[in-house]
């Protein structure tokens, strides 16, 4: 419908011009225009949109809302553009215009995105995708030394598919992950292992890594408790920092060896990611100072050096400060983020050269990242026009509420929720088998209980508004029914069957279907509007960078096709309409299977 969005908005606006000359004028004189206010329309009886700029304008134009209506519809008649894409105008209420898409306006836009690949969705204006600068989107961000755990989770999922929409529409995609790999904790561990597994710094893979996160934990609890070992690993930390050859090989070793790990949760999840941890960053940091302090923007304060922030104040009503280098010359995390925005949007070869810069992180960054994006705003990092945008997100909760937890209370690895989405998937279609007495091979059994299991865990993440809280349910996200991934797989499935039923649905091809596809059924015309959606709600994707609106989207199309093919006969109608019916099918399946695509979500054929 964005297409049709667009048309009629330039041809309503043009209509305003007509009728209200003397107002276009002074508008445009203002650097305005008259707005038409063009919208969907909010309930299917008004039509397909509402132009509600007449109540707007009442103001202005010193008339009432339907006069302007009224002398708006009269522009829109006259208009044979308007006439081929409309029906006759119907003004309601106050003064607000409904209009409804020609039936064969819709029939034909369906019909060309049989032969679009792209589903009708646009690729975005202006330069070509290889001349475009690249939108960086960070997220994931695990630590060295430590597990990927369930608090991962929703960083990883919900910037995969943030990228992913991105680079549908065109732009040119850096996927980075900002890996905790250098700081204190490396002298904390490295001292900590010199003394109780030595062979962890000098050979690959000496401990497993549950064993060396175990280490982690004892290396923190000795640094708060110990004023010596908290002295010798932050001379570690130098060490490291000054490039000494065996400080420098154990981290190394550290590093590769969660490398992997880290990589095959990737794998499993179909997670694209270049990384560049903090460590990158670290030739960088001085410079930091240096350009806030030529800025005039740096005050040292009780021997730190800091940049205080305009209009955030701490409970004291004082000016909060953004510490960039701490009393006794270290950095911190604000410094490390500073010189990544000051890398990211620096032109190449200097940085690169981005655009737009997206952080997915928890919501209980958003302080942070506020502090540290207006002290680069005032130092002139962020260039003219450039974007750069913090995605909170709630927290992982269980049933009750609360954080996510094992048992025994500590952080869910995230390995663990997986492998159970897995398992527990398995273990119900294993049921269902039997139940139905069907016979499937393993790989079979397998293929379905991965890819359902996987998808199921990242909708119930996406379908969610990243905003809020949500609670981590494996009945729920496992259900059949309801807004879940296997409910939208099902009806992948469903399609598929009609295909092995006999259903030409084209085979990748649109050659199979009329040029004129014709419809009758009120279900068939929701299912078509339902379809042309799909532009529009990427687009809002794009914009609000919520993948749940994609979600929801998803699942109202296979509500709407489930009733659709309940209700109308499809395999058995005649030849003309079955053909035109085997058109929604198919584009339906492409459409549920794009989107899930968007969403990191693999479909299936059978399940």
């Amino acid at each position: 419908m964005l297409r049709f969005a667009q048309t009629l908005d330039r041809q309503l606006g043009a209509a305003l011009e007509r009728a209200f000359p003397e107002a276009a004028a002074a508008a445009i004189a203002a650097g305005r225009r008259l707005d038409p206010q063009l919208a969907a329309a909010s309930k299917p009886e008004f039509g397909d949109f509402q132009a509600n700029g007449a109540l707007a304008l009442a103001k202005s134009l010193k008339q009432a809302p339907r006069q302007i209506a009224t002398a708006l519809l009269a522009e829109l008649e006259a208009d044979p553009a308007f006439a081929a894409l409309c029906l006759p105008p119907q003004i309601a209420g106050p003064g607000f215009l409904n209009l409804t898409l020609r039936p064969e306006v819709l029939a034909a836009e369906l019909r060309r995105r049989l032969g679009d690949a792209r589903l009708g969705v646009p690729l975005v204006e202006g330069q070509s995708a290889a001349a475009r600068p690249p939108v960086i989107v960070d997220f994931s961000s695990p630590n060295i030394a430590k597990e990927m755990h369930v608090g991962h989770l929703r960083s990883t999922i919900i910037g995969d598919a943030l990228a992913r929409v991105l680079e549908f529409r065109g732009h040119p995609v850096l996927r980075l992950n900002h890996v905790g790999d250098w700081g204190t904790q490396f002298g904390m561990l490295i001292t900590h292992l010199k003394q109780v597994a030595p062979e962890a710094l000098s050979t690959a893979d000496a401990v497993d890594l549950g064993d060396l996160v175990a280490f982690y934990r004892q290396a923190k609890q000795r640094f708060d408790a110990d004023e010596v070992f908290q002295a010798t690993a932050r001379e570690e930390v130098v060490k490291l920092q000054s490039g000494d050859p065996v400080s420098r090989r154990a981290w190394q070793l550290l590093c590769d060896q969660s490398r992997r790990e880290f990589e095959q949760i990737y794998g499993r999840l179909d997670i694209r990611l270049s990384e560049r941890g903090e460590s990158f960053y670290n030739p960088y940091l001085a410079a930091v100072v240096a350009d806030l302090e030529a800025a005039g923007l740096l005050v040292v304060d009780a021997g730190a050096k800091c940049v205080f922030l305009e209009g955030m104040q701490g409970k004291d009503g004082n000016p909060l400060p953004v510490i960039v280098q701490k009393s006794d010359g270290g950095f911190n995390y604000a410094t490390t983020d500073l010189a990544a925005i000051r890398y990211r949007f620096a032109a190449p070869p200097a940085g690169d050269g981005a655009s737009w810069v997206i952080y997915v992180t928890d919501a209980g960054q958003a302080h942070h990242f506020a502090g540290v994006f207006q002290v680069a705003r005032r130092a002139g990092w962020i260039p003219e026009g450039a974007r750069v945008e913090h995605v909170p997100f709630g927290l992982v909760q269980g049933d009750d509420g609360k954080k996510l937890k094992t048992r025994s209370g500590d952080t869910v690895r995230l390995k663990d929720l997986l492998d159970e989405a897995v398992e527990r998937c398995e273990a119900d279609l294993r049921r269902r088998l039997a139940e139905e007495e069907r016979q499937e091979d393993e790989s079979f059994i397998t293929q379905v209980a991965t890819t359902v299991g996987l998808a199921a865990v990242k909708y119930a993440d996406l379908s969610t508004n990243r905003i809020t809280n949500y609670q981590f349910s494996f009945d729920r996200m496992l259900a059949l029914q309801g807004n879940t991934a296997p409910y939208l797989l099902y009806a992948v499935v469903r399609i598929a069957g009609i295909a092995r039923k006999g259903g030409d649905l084209g085979g990748g091809a649109a050659a199979a279907f009329p040029d004129l596809l014709q419809y009758s059924e009120p279900q068939e015309w929701t299912l078509v509007r339902e379809l042309l959606k799909l532009d529009t709600v990427i687009a809002e994707v794009e914009q609000e960078l919520l993948p749940n609106r994609l979600c929801s989207y998803l699942f109202e199309l296979s509500q709407v096709f489930n009733r659709f093919y309940d209700q109308v006969p499809v395999l058995k109608a005649e030849p003309a309409a079955r053909a035109s019916r085997l058109a929604l099918c198919r584009l339906t399946a492409d459409t549920l299977k794009l989107g899930l695509g968007l969403l990191g979500i693999a479909t299936l054929e059978r399940m």
